[in-house]
């Protein structure tokens, strides 16, 4: 993690010093979300693959659509993401070997629609999905309905809240038992649930070229409690491109035995802006 952390500053401090050189506003129209409905919209894509005395490959992307306009506050995102490592593991000679195999496959997508009863207020309804083939769930979906507030918006700084109730449904991951000397894997049942949803949204700029943005997501019900927060830093090197260094945590208080209520993923990844 410090190895990353390290080359992603490096590379945040190459985009700042890259976008001197570059203009600091955009002369296309189509660029301006005041002339397009209010549509804007990224796309990130980060790569890192190791040889040598180990192998890994990790790969990860993320799209994401926003609008807000006099009327429309809308949100759409799909992410992706993907790990390969060597992993021991024992075969049927009871030999222990190094195996390349998957060790991260995840990937989720959502949306939120709201509508604006004022310039400040607004009716959100939102949906997310999310397959971990490794997390505590194996799947989650959920919908919701609530209330948006946005707290603060100036050109610099953007702060909004949402809140509202939903219904979950999700499975639980597998999980292996020893049963007379021989591991089973046990399937656990889909479960749903009424929770509550919140979200904390809220945007810096740092520099004419800095940003910083943190996201924080509540789900939380009487079975199962999920959080996830998000936060970045992103550098623009042109008016399209930009280098963001991200991490995320993300909890689940009910898992089975054997599975962390925490993962965390930090990453360096190429944005594009359009």
């Amino acid at each position: 993690m410090r190895k990353t952390l390290i080359a992603g500053l490096l590379l945040a401090g190459f985009a700042s010093f890259a976008a001197h050189a570059d203009d600091a506003t955009s002369t296309d129209p189509a660029s301006n979300p005041a002339t397009n409905g209010g549509w804007s919209g990224s796309g990130e894509f980060g790569f890192a693959s190791a040889r040598g005395n180990s192998r890994t490959e990790n790969v990860n992307a993320k799209l994401g659509l926003n609008q807000e306009n006099e009327l429309w506050k809308n949100n759409f995102f799909l992410n992706g993401m993907r790990s390969k490592g060597e992993v021991k593991v024992v075969d049927s000679t009871g030999a222990e070997i190094d195996k390349f195999s998957t060790t991260a496959n995840r990937y989720d997508t959502g949306a939120s629609v709201g509508y604006k009863l004022d310039p400040r207020s607004y009716i959100v309804g939102a949906a997310r999905y999310e397959h971990d083939d490794f997390g505590a769930n194996l799947w989650q979906g959920i919908v919701s309905i609530g209330y948006g507030y946005i707290a603060l918006k100036t050109e610099s700084t953007e702060l909004s809240f949402e809140a509202g109730p939903g219904y979950k449904r999700y499975r639980p991951a597998d999980r292996t038992v020893d049963i007379n000397g021989v591991n089973v894997v046990q399937h656990q049942d889909t479960q749903g649930e009424v929770v509550g949803r919140g979200l904390v949204n809220y945007k810096y700029r740092l520099t004419s070229n800095t940003a910083v943005e943190d996201t924080l997501l509540l789900e939380a019900g009487s079975k199962n409690k999920y959080y996830q927060n998000d936060i970045g830093l992103s550098v623009s090197m042109t008016k399209k491109m930009a280098l963001k260094v991200g991490y995320q945590v993300r909890y689940n208080s009910d898992v089975q035995p054997g599975t962390k209520n925490t993962d965390t993923l930090m990453t360096t990844n190429l944005v594009y802006n359009f």
